[in-house]
């Protein structure tokens, strides 16, 4: 592990035993199971025992940990990596492609998703006296950082609630603040100060891509948009696309399609149905903008799908 020439031999023995135990928590509930989602809202664990094909998603304001393997996570025009000694950090809902690029069955990929809420932050900045984001502009809302020993222990512990469930009410809301807080203080902080600042910039294109994450059924109209993010509509395009790399028709037609696939995947619509659910008018360009962004029209692709989760568990 890299670390800066002022980090103690101590802590480096400290990192390496935490992130020992939190690679053991995460294998153990992972054991039967890709992933298990039990006790602790908000905290998903995850294992794979070999690298996966890229696959299409939608990243939810979380941070994404690795105790074993890597990752990659791609957006319109830019990648991260991340690993062990890195999160990865959403800031908003981002559609994105993802992939495990490192994992064996004999060292699998474990990796955790704790998802947070943007009140939250704003109410612990107050709590905390935090000071503004020092930034003014509007930065992309997904970055990675170093995963320090506070952060890495404050996770560890947090996952370890899940053996003693009758802990979880009371001290799980504390470990979850405890995080939060450690991502505000962090390399990154300035970034998520700015999405949970009241007014700036950043905070009022969250605002608009809330709604539209609400309403993506709904005739997508800029000019309301950018009037819920008090900017013009050439401004609020800009600002849309720096944020999310995404224009804002391109996001829209992303949360579609993913909504549909989800519609024919977990409730069995077919994709005339879907279709029209999600806001569209034409069955056939659906179908069209289906197969361009999952590579196949939507009863192949939802077939594959199908056929992957029946074949294998992790």
């Amino acid at each position: 592990m890299e670390m800066e020439a002022n980090i103690s031999t101590d802590d480096i023995i400290k990192w390496d035993a935490v992130q020992k135990a939190l690679a053991s928590s995460i294998a153990r509930w992972t054991a039967n199971c890709g992933e298990y989602q039990g006790g602790i809202p908000g905290l998903i664990l995850l294992r794979h025992e070999a690298p996966t094909e890229p696959r299409i998603g939608l990243t939810e304001p979380s941070i994404c940990m690795i105790a074993q393997g890597a990752k990659r996570i791609h957006l319109e025009d830019e990648s991260f990596d991340y690993d062990a000694h890195n999160y990865l950090l959403s800031s908003i809902h981002l559609p994105s492609t993802y992939q495990v690029t490192t994992a064996c069955p004999d060292e699998p990929y474990l990796g955790l998703v704790l998802k947070f809420d943007m009140r939250e932050l704003s109410q612990l900045m107050i709590d905390s006296h935090l000071p503004s984001p020092r930034s003014k502009g509007v930065d992309r809302g997904m970055a990675t950082g170093e995963v320090t020993l506070p952060l890495l222990s404050a996770v560890q512990k947090l996952v370890a609630l899940l053996d003693t469930p009758a802990d979880i009410p009371i001290l799980a809301p504390l470990l979850h603040r405890e995080i939060l807080y450690r991502l505000l203080v962090s390399e990154q902080g300035d970034k998520l100060r700015q999405i949970a600042s009241a007014g700036s910039r950043t905070h009022q294109v969250a605002r608009a891509l809330d709604w539209l994450k609400s309403n993506y059924s709904q005739q997508l109209k800029i000019e309301e948009l950018a009037a819920m993010a008090n900017m013009s509509p050439s401004s609020f395009h800009s600002h849309f696309r720096s944020m999310t790399s995404f224009s804002p028709l391109q996001y829209q037609k992303h949360l579609r399609l993913q909504e549909a696939r989800r519609l024919m995947l977990a409730e069995d619509l077919d994709a005339t149905r879907a279709a029209f659910q999600v806001g569209y008018e034409s069955s056939s360009q659906f179908s069209r903008e289906y197969s361009r962004l999952f590579g196949a029209p939507p009863l192949r692709d939802v077939a594959k799908l199908r056929h992957a989760e029946a074949g294998q568990p992790n």
